[in-house]
């Protein structure tokens, strides 16, 4: 097990190494110039170059990115003397715009939408798995085609659709949710989940959908198995058949769609966040690109890629203890 997971520690280092520097690069190497957008008016040349040398940008990119790296493990620093500013470690650099660390603004919007993000996936993963193995049991029944119906709906809505119209029925048209806004747990834990049930639903309508059609394929193909008609004959009861031998053959690959939807969700619900007016992640994003905050966007860019790949990494152990042929040495 140690090993196993040295080896995919390993991995992920190489993989976030790789996904920083196509970052840096793209968004570095752009026209735009970060330290005018910091000069402020007027911008005259010896202001731009204080500037320029302030933010460590008239150095070589390999130069930045280095420091870049460095700063995750290590922090970084910005100018000198009374106006130095400092980056603690992990620092994914320094919004000038803002003021203030990558790092601490992600601290500050990730609640949001870690919030959203997983009790949306929650929601979806047990009523799209549900869903799922109901229709493979009740194959051609009249409830098979309303949930295949029902699923051919959420996958083909747009989720930005979808909460709009969730807004207009449930919001305006009954007031039976709030809308918008967020309240943090600690303040207020019931209000927190409330203002959160519609973003909830909508997410879990949008992405339940392909869970049960997967989860139905699956179980399908599953249930005409020979260890599935041995284990009927056996006497075993039909509910025992379908959970115990028949749902834990096919979670494999649903984990595998779930960890890397959730390590997507939590980088960012741009769309979800933005219908639902929540700061979370993705609109910070949002801001970072209108504003041409290049600092921010390769922070946040960099931090969901971390996510993404941490959610690998989960998914590759939950293999193991769902699947007793996956072994640690493969």
């Amino acid at each position: 097990m140690i090993r196993y997971l040295i080896r995919r520690l390993l991995g992920i280092v190489v993989v976030l190494l790789l996904i920083t520097a196509v970052t840096y690069l793209i968004f570095f190497v752009l026209p735009s110039n970060p330290a005018q957008l910091s000069c402020g008016k007027p911008c005259t040349p010896d202001r731009l170059a204080n500037v320029l040398h302030f933010e460590h940008l008239d150095l070589p990119v390999y130069v930045q990115f280095w420091e870049f790296l460095v700063g995750l493990v290590a922090g970084r620093t910005f100018g000198a003397g009374t106006g130095l500013v400092h980056c603690v470690a992990p620092c994914f650099g320094y919004s000038f715009r803002l003021g203030a660390p990558v790092t601490d603004l992600i601290a500050q919007r990730f609640p949001i939408t870690a919030s959203i993000a997983v009790g949306a996936a929650l929601l979806w993963l047990v009523v799209g798995v549900a869903a799922g193995v109901i229709s493979a049991v009740r194959r051609g029944s009249v409830l098979d085609r309303t949930l295949m119906v029902s699923a051919l709906a959420g996958v083909s809505a747009p989720t930005y659709l979808v909460g709009l119209l969730g807004i207009l029925l449930f919001g305006f048209g009954l007031n039976a949710v709030p809308v918008s806004g967020y309240v943090p747990f600690f303040d207020n834990p019931l209000q927190w989940a409330w203002h959160l049930v519609l973003p909830w639903c909508v997410l879990a309508f949008v992405s339940a959908a392909v869970y049960t059609r997967l989860t139905r394929n699956q179980m399908l193909e599953v249930l005409g198995e020979d260890y599935i008609v041995t284990a009927r004959a056996k006497g075993l009861t039909e509910r025992r058949v379908v959970l115990r031998h028949g749902l834990r053959s096919v979670l494999a690959p649903i984990i595998t769609v779930f960890g890397l939807d959730l390590g997507s969700l939590l980088g960012g619900a741009v769309i979800t966040e933005s219908v639902f007016g929540m700061q979370g992640i993705g609109q910070l994003l949002i801001e970072a690109v209108h504003q041409l905050d290049l600092p921010l966007v390769v922070g946040l860019t960099v931090f969901s890629g971390f996510l993404i790949v941490l959610a690998n990494l989960v998914v590759d152990i939950a293999y193991v203890f769902l699947d007793p042929r996956v072994t640690y040495d493969q």
